[in-house]
């Protein structure tokens, strides 16, 4: 069953991101074709950050434990020939699909040269900025590594949250080369995961400082299927001025390619944001 005018899938991940092993990028388009989405982008995780791991890297990072070495996860790198040679196999495969290349690019101002080196070898087009980690003490830890393993909770974890949106403003601030700021929730994913509910009322300033600054920025704020951004802070993107939305369910696997859909397009028409005559436009705040 074909669902009616859902928004572009901006954010998938297929067998090239490194955390993707049963990802496809063929199943992905079979799965965007067969639930009418008028686009999707392969956004492949590109991680420069080398995370600390302080302790056992099985318990810390199963399966990928293989990466750890000396006590630091250095993730592989793209193969952009690869990918780029599986972009355009897909897009032979269904000519009725527009298919997007990306990247998701997690901390791209912490290696602006790098993040640069890498965008200049392909024509990357949808470009996403995220944040996956923080220096905690002298190290960088990946946020789902850091509250699994030191079972963050209570004032150190509402401090995590005040700590992500700064960063969160270092990022948007920077000069690096992204258009859509990627799940602005991703900590609260972890919370979530610990069996805790995230209220965003109770960072209200620091939510709102950080989505001035992307308005200000000029960048897109995206909302995430994967957890269900809250409404609340929707409006409040709306409030500050935020240009667009970009909807991205950071599928891994075919199947969960445009996951809650649906919902989250309602929510961003209640919020003020609406699709555009070209179908694969970003969905803009209303000028009516």
């Amino acid at each position: 069953m074909v669902s009616v005018r859902l928004p572009p899938d901006n954010h998938t991940h297929t067998e090239h991101s490194w955390d993707a092993e049963n990802g496809s990028m063929e199943a992905s388009c079979v799965r965007a074709i067969e639930i009418g989405l008028p686009s999707i982008a392969f956004t492949e995780h590109v991680d420069l950050t080398p995370w600390a791991v302080p302790g056992d890297p099985e318990a810390s990072f199963g399966r990928f434990a293989r990466h750890v070495h000396d006590g630091v996860m250095h993730v592989p790198e793209i193969d952009v020939d690869a990918y780029f040679d599986e972009i355009e196999r897909c897009r032979s495969l269904f000519p009725d699909l527009r298919i997007f290349s990306g990247l998701e690019i997690g901390e791209p101002h912490w290696f602006p040269e790098k993040t640069a080196e890498l965008l200049a070898s392909g024509p990357f087009e949808r470009v996403l900025g995220s944040l996956h980690s923080l220096q905690i003490g002298d190290a960088p830890r990946l946020l789902d590594e850091w509250f699994y393993t030191d079972r963050v909770r209570g004032e150190e974890e509402m401090n995590a949250v005040r700590a992500y949106l700064a960063e969160s403003i270092e990022l948007v601030e920077s000069s690096a080369d992204f258009e859509v700021f990627a799940h602005i929730d991703y900590l609260t994913r972890q919370i979530n995961r610990a069996g805790r509910a995230h209220d965003p009322r109770q960072f209200e300033e620091e939510y709102r400082a950080t989505l001035r600054a992307l308005a200000s920025s000029g960048r897109v704020l995206e909302l995430n299927t994967r957890l269900g951004l809250d409404p609340m802070i929707v409006r409040w993107w709306h409030e500050a001025g935020g240009a667009a939305v970009s909807f991205g369910s950071d599928a891994h696997e075919g199947a969960l390619v445009g996951s809650g859909f649906a919902e989250a397009a309602a929510m961003a028409e209640a919020a003020g944001f609406h699709r555009q005559a070209d179908p694969i436009d970003y969905w803009r705040r209303s000028t009516r």
